[in-house]
């Protein structure tokens, strides 16, 4: 089963924001600067927080992972937008 997540990032130094950026378009779809929405097994979420956990300072930076639940279910409906809208998320598979 895959769950929809929100990720949100907040890193200080440039280059680590550069690397986490690459990080995170490998397993979603950027929402806005620092955002991203991601389907993702539990194997898959497991990677991610892997690969981010040796990227951060942990004493400087932060990343936020909302669980949005299923992606057949309400994750479909749990984001809105005001203003101008993000492309909708890939339905592609996803190959890490």
């Amino acid at each position: 089963m895959r769950n929809a997540f929100l990720v949100s990032y907040d890193i200080c130094e440039p280059k680590r924001l550069r690397q986490v950026f690459k990080t995170m378009n490998s397993f979603g779809d950027p929402m806005q600067l620092s955002v991203f929405r991601c389907e993702l097994s539990a194997k898959e979420k497991a990677l991610l927080i892997d690969r981010l956990d040796e990227l951060l300072h942990h004493d400087e930076d932060q990343v936020l992972i909302v669980d949005m639940g299923p992606t057949k279910g309400r994750a479909k409906r749990a984001i809105e937008f005001l203003g101008r809208r993000s492309p909708p998320p890939s339905t592609d598979p996803l190959v890490v």
